[in-house]
């Protein structure tokens, strides 16, 4: 089964790419890091050449990786398969992320491609549950607790994978602008909180499509922002290079653990 890769920002996409053989698909607009794959060069608006070229590089597999912004559609550059599919897509965009790639990952469906997670390649990038870094502590646990909550009742409304909280209260959630903009909301609004970030997958989110993700630099930016532990979904949460975030986690002083 040939692989492609549509790659994103960071650096995921190379980190599925050692998974085994696989081209990688390049949007116009997206800055994707260069990678050692034969490469598929494609435009937002031209679905039909961008299916095209995968079948004729007998690519039966998609697994999509890195940040992609909401698209911008130019008219005047979409091929006919792009028209037809408009429709599907606009109503979706107006429902929310998960939605839009539920749409997305449909579409690929449609056109005999498997849509294939992040996880399924790389299940070494998620950890089961317990400690990573130290061990949480009752308060910690207790503001985990909260924005674990708050997540759960934002779930149905597609809003994020984020949530903050401390001494009980929640003092920053996720939305549109993704973690790193939370944080330095959270380090503006509540320095030294000692509050406790909690990523995990919107309730019922498609994984294969859009991953929670954590790697050295979020824990970099929770320790400026003042927090005191991460928390994460166990076996649901990318961990992109695990020693360097729990390392980074112990120069901070961060406790970090999975959760079921």
């Amino acid at each position: 089964m040939a692989r492609a890769i549509i790659a994103g920002a960071g650096a995921l996409p190379g980190l599925l790419l050692a998974a085994g053989p696989a081209c990688v698909v390049r949007l116009e607009g997206v800055a994707s890091a260069p990678l050692d794959a034969p490469e598929i060069a494609a435009r937002f608006e031209q679905f039909g050449q961008l299916f095209a070229d995968l079948k004729a590089a007998d690519v039966t597999e998609v697994a999509f990786a890195g940040a992609l912004a909401r698209p911008k559609f130019d008219p005047a550059l979409m091929d006919a398969e792009t028209m037809a599919l408009m429709p599907r897509i606009a109503a979706a965009i107006g429902q929310g992320d998960d939605t839009l790639l539920r749409e997305i990952a449909a579409i690929f469906g449609e056109q005999g491609f498997t849509v294939t997670g992040a996880i399924d390649l790389r299940p070494d990038l998620v950890a089961d549950a317990g400690a990573i870094c130290g061990a949480p502590t009752q308060a910690q646990e207790g503001d985990a607790a909260r924005a674990r909550a708050v997540l759960e009742a934002l779930g149905p409304l597609d809003v994020g994978q984020g949530a903050i909280a401390a001494r009980g209260q929640v003092i920053g959630v996720e939305t549109l602008q993704g973690t790193d903009a939370m944080l330095r909301f959270v380090s503006v609004t509540a320095p030294g909180s000692g509050g406790v970030l909690v990523k995990r997958p919107k309730p019922g989110q498609d994984l294969r499509m859009d991953t929670p993700v954590i790697g050295p630099d979020t824990v970099m930016k929770a320790a400026e922002a003042g927090l005191s532990g991460i928390e994460i979904a166990a076996r649901s949460v990318l961990i992109l290079d695990r020693d360097a975030v729990a390392d980074a986690a112990e120069a901070a002083g961060l406790t970090l653990w999975a959760r079921a």
